[in-house]
């Protein structure tokens, strides 16, 4: 495949630094364009990394990418889309609502933001998952006029459980869903973030429009593409979106009704034999497995969990009959929300896209 020239808009932020290690020696795209605030415009990236005080505001566990640190950073003004062949776009919802409609007219844009998830002839794509959905694209470009397109990611929240729900789906089906969350700190971000005081020793039973989000994304996701948008699936969605005092990766407690009765062996297998198609295309940043199912009761958990496979793969356990549901299930799932269900997870998008020839070179 020819090498892709990439940006990625709000590259100081928290996930644009992890947009950086995510595309750190990446064998398809070539990360060109570092796109910033004023403040940081015209310095090389090391330099736009330190504040006032001097202090280096690198966030992320990984160091950062040293064959990123001296490319100069660009201001949104001075920001030319047409360079680049896909744009990474790490803005919050009200900047990205005014700046990915613009860029996204000429160039494909792949989101971390909410701001477009819901319109009808946007894809809300998880990989492995509904690839088919991939296809709207050509119905937004149609609609808007435009060269290029907007592919947001969903909520981190909804990830994991939408990847988990697939295989359910399609093998016994759904009747309805019920979810608890319990979500890392680093889902809130830096700005405006949950105060230390608020969250040690304690669990915020409310994260502001949460689940409502979850609810209508997990729907979508799941739905039937009809060529110009999506039918969402008929199966009820019911959350409950809680904040813990864990650093990364979200913990969910999902019970299941089914729509056939399922022995417990017949789930565990249909969950941990799920690919969705992802292992035979090669895409360089897919885990080998999309799902692991343990065996030990005391697994899932976040700090032994998270990782697994670079992040990019949902960990499910403690999974066995709910016996207050007809056909119930339950079990309980990690996911880790700043990899696969951030700027690592939107890489795997842009991947699947440019399989798809929806993503390609304009030299």
């Amino acid at each position: 495949m020819t090498t892709l020239r990439t940006a990625v808009i709000g590259a100081t932020g928290i996930v644009g630094q992890q947009f950086l290690v995510a595309l750190s020696g990446h064998p398809w795209f070539q990360l060109e364009g570092l796109v910033a605030s004023e403040r940081s415009a015209g310095k090389p990236y090391r330099e736009a990394l330190r504040d006032s005080s001097g202090a280096w505001r690198w966030h992320v566990a990984e160091p950062p990418p040293p064959e990123f640190l001296d490319l100069p950073v660009t201001s949104l003004d001075a920001f030319v889309p047409t360079h680049y062949d896909v744009i990474f776009s790490a803005v919050e919802s009200d900047l990205a609502r005014e700046l990915e409609p613009r860029f996204g007219a000429v160039r494909p844009v792949i989101t971390t933001s909410s701001a477009f998830r819901m319109e009808e002839d946007v894809p809300l794509l998880v990989p492995g998952i509904n690839h088919d959905h991939a296809a709207l694209v050509r119905h937004q470009q149609a609609r808007r006029g435009w060269k290029g397109f907007i592919v947001p990611l969903p909520n981190c929240t909804t990830t994991g459980l939408a990847i988990t729900l697939k295989p359910l789906l399609d093998q016994f089906g759904i009747r309805f869903v019920v979810m608890t969350s319990l979500q890392a700190l680093s889902g809130a971000g830096r700005s405006p973030g949950v105060a230390a005081l608020d969250i040690l020793d304690n669990v915020i039973p409310y994260i502001p429009r949460e689940e409502e989000k979850v609810q209508r994304e997990t729907q979508k996701i799941l739905g039937t593409f009809a060529g110009e948008g999506v039918q969402p699936a008929c199966f009820a969605v019911s959350c409950t979106c809680t904040r813990v005092n864990v650093l990364d990766g979200h913990t969910e407690a999902v019970f299941v009704a089914l729509e056939r009765p399922a022995r417990l062996e017949e789930v565990r297998e249909a969950l941990a034999q799920y690919d969705g198609g992802l292992s035979s295309l090669g895409l360089p940043t897919a885990p080998p497995e999309l799902i692991r199912v343990h065996d030990d009761p005391f697994r899932p958990q976040p700090r032994l969990d998270r990782d697994t496979h670079q992040g990019m793969t949902t960990v499910v356990g403690r999974l066995r009959p709910d016996p207050a549901l007809e056909n119930g299930i339950k079990y309980v799932l990690v996911s880790h929300n700043t990899k696969m269900g951030a700027a690592r997870g939107a890489v795997l998008t842009a991947e699947l896209l440019a399989c798809q020839g929806l993503v390609r070179s304009n030299r």
